[in-house]
């Protein structure tokens, strides 16, 4: 009887100590990872019990056996696939929470307003992200966009400018595709906020960039050009109260059948072929290209850059003017004209600014007044 009381304490010690030996590896944390941190790529469909001891393998954890007892009591919580970082001593039971809230790790990517499809590919290759050409490889397909735009060059114009939370090793189509997506949602509402009342939103067809409801006119401009209207926009001033002025101005001149005369166009035009330098000379006016709107009337073949949110409303829907013309003011915004006279006069203001000088011209009895007081204290 001894012998069998004796026998039943040491398997209670024994349970105790187990007991106590899983909680410690469950509760305290632990960290033998060095002060680098360490990625753990947890795989589709794996067990508790393989994802504990490849936990413990990677030195999160201590307890690989702990770790999958408590994920087997938390079995309505699965462990989520995906890439997770740690930097810092955990226990497990926070470690268990992290992968199955999903918290995989992801750095942030953004995108700006009025970048290049370029301009991307260069900030993904500087932030380690993949190379320039695997971006462009995937900018350069339009067939993510052939349902709303199919006639489309590239994907530039459709890449949305936001911020976008990428893993460690992000695959360039499927980066593209999520911009894609999030361009489709941005254009819906953009209709929807710029639609005529009464009339039907939802996502357009590549023939017209919102649906009217019966008795409300259409706009038949295609989603292609409308973005591609929407891109010079973006480029031609940060400013969005002007953005509409703008629009509504290059609209005027297609209208008219004026050329567009847009800047932007042939810095786009010279980038395609690597030949910017930074600065526009007079003869850049002329470079060869479809894209140049000093050369070719119309607006270019497609879009020259990804217009965000305002730039797509204004071209949508562009402020009904007489403005023909713009020039810069010096102070991000621009002097708008309705005839070539007062455009010049503007050019001149312009350059007056930029030389230090008063924007308005003084008047000539002012001019002559002061002339003459100069004359006199100069005779003194």
């Amino acid at each position: 009887m001894k012998f069998l009381l004796r026998l039943f304490a040491l398997l209670v010690l024994v349970a105790a100590a187990a007991a106590g030996w899983l909680w410690y590896g469950l509760t305290q944390p632990y960290r033998g990872f060095g002060s680098e941190g360490v990625f753990v790529d947890v795989p589709h469909g794996a067990s508790s019990r393989s994802v504990g001891r490849l936990l413990q393998g990677n030195g999160v954890i201590r307890n690989a056996m702990a770790f999958e007892l408590y994920a087997r009591r938390k079995s309505t919580h699965p462990v989520q696939a995906g890439e997770y970082f740690f930097d810092h001593a955990v226990s497990a039971r926070d470690v268990f929470w992290k992968l199955a809230k999903g918290d995989v790790y992801e750095q942030p990517f953004t995108v700006k307003e009025g970048d290049t499809m370029f301009d991307i590919a260069a900030a993904l290759e500087k932030a380690g992200l993949m190379s320039a050409e695997q971006f462009l490889a995937a900018a350069k397909n339009p067939s993510l966009v052939h349902d709303i735009a199919s006639n489309a060059p590239t994907l530039e114009g459709f890449l949305f400018p936001a911020t976008y939370h990428l893993s460690r090793h992000p695959v360039a189509t499927e980066l593209t595709a999520e911009m894609v997506r999030k361009f489709k949602e941005e254009w819906t509402a953009a209709n929807l906020a710029t639609a005529p009342a009464g009339s039907v939103g939802g996502t357009p067809s590549a023939a017209t960039p919102q649906k009217a409801a019966p008795g409300v006119a259409a706009d038949p401009r295609p989603v292609l050009a409308v973005v591609t209207l929407a891109s010079l926009v973006e480029r031609e001033t940060p400013r969005t109260e002007e953005r509409p002025l703008v629009a509504g101005t290059f609209t005027n001149r297609l209208q008219r059948g004026m050329a567009l005369q847009c800047d932007p166009t042939v810095v786009y035009a010279m980038e395609r072929e690597h030949k910017y330098r930074g600065a526009l000379t007079g003869k850049d006016l002329k470079f060869d290209s479809p894209y140049n709107t000093y050369e070719h009337a119309g607006l270019p073949p497609g879009p020259i850059a990804n217009p965000g949110e305002a730039a797509l409303r204004a071209a949508l829907q562009p402020a009904k003017t007489d403005y023909l013309y713009f020039v810069a003011n010096t102070r991000g915004g621009h002097f708008f004209a309705g005839t070539l006279a007062e455009h010049n006069r503007n050019v001149l203001k312009y350059r007056r600014l930029l030389e230090g000088g008063p924007e308005n011209e003084p008047p000539p009895a002012q001019v002559a007044n002061a002339a003459a007081a100069h004359r006199k204290g100069g005779s003194r």
